[in-house]
């Protein structure tokens, strides 16, 4: 048994779907997914390896190593933004609806960087949502633009049902971590999972995102 735990709208877009190729290439082993937006406490839960995004920070619970990256972008549907207007700068957003993802990877204050200008700006909206998949809904639906991971809406920016606006400008990139109990030696399943989702990642990769693979000793 290996029991992995991710964020739900990120493991329902790239990990589950490539599931079934991981059990195939071990046929003995019994995959338990724990889906949850929530920081799980791997002990408590018996959680073998978590994949998060965002910061890591020190706990000393925790061993974790990156190994992937993708791009911030300003996201909403070509509906919402005939009718708002398309931003031509970064200033521009704080006069349009936000839809906010109220988690520790999302948040109000945003630092753009085109060459050596920086500015920095606060977005507003009257809607906040604290799980990816409603942040998905509320922007599909219209509600406003969201700054968000371009693996948050891959598939819509593929059809076209999403666009990114003010692509010249840089948002700070999100990391994907793998986050193991500390204390506990890793166990070749659970590197055979990560291997697996590092491998996935690439070979689906667009040019803003990467595979990292760079090893830390940071905790969380």
């Amino acid at each position: 048994m290996l029991r992995v735990c991710a964020g739900v709208t990120f493991a329902r877009l790239h990990i589950v779907p490539a599931i079934p190729a991981f059990l195939a290439q071990h046929p003995d082993l019994r995959l338990d997914v724990v889906l949850d937006d929530r920081k799980v406490d791997l002990l408590e839960e018996g959680i073998d390896v978590a994949l998060r995004m965002g910061r890591v920070r020190d706990s000393g619970a925790m061993t974790a190593r990156k190994i992937a990256e993708s791009a911030r972008l300003v996201l909403g549907t070509p509906t919402y933004f005939a009718t708002a207007g398309v931003p031509a700068t970064p200033a521009d957003l704080r006069a349009r609806e936000s839809v906010i993802y109220d988690q520790r990877v999302g948040g109000t204050d945003w630092t753009f960087k085109r060459g050596s200008a920086e500015t920095e700006v606060t977005v507003s909206g009257r809607l906040s949502i604290t799980a990816a998949e409603g942040v998905r809904a509320a922007v599909l639906a219209h509600a406003g633009f969201a700054i968000a991971s371009e693996w948050m809406f891959a598939p819509e920016l593929k059809s076209g049902a999403v666009r990114a606006v003010l692509t010249e400008w840089a948002l700070p990139p999100i990391g994907l971590w793998a986050v193991f109990p500390a204390g506990r030696l890793v166990s070749a399943k659970a590197r055979a999972f990560v291997m697996f989702v590092e491998e996935t990642l690439r070979a689906a990769a667009t040019p803003g995102q990467k595979r990292t693979g760079r090893r830390t000793g940071t905790r969380s």
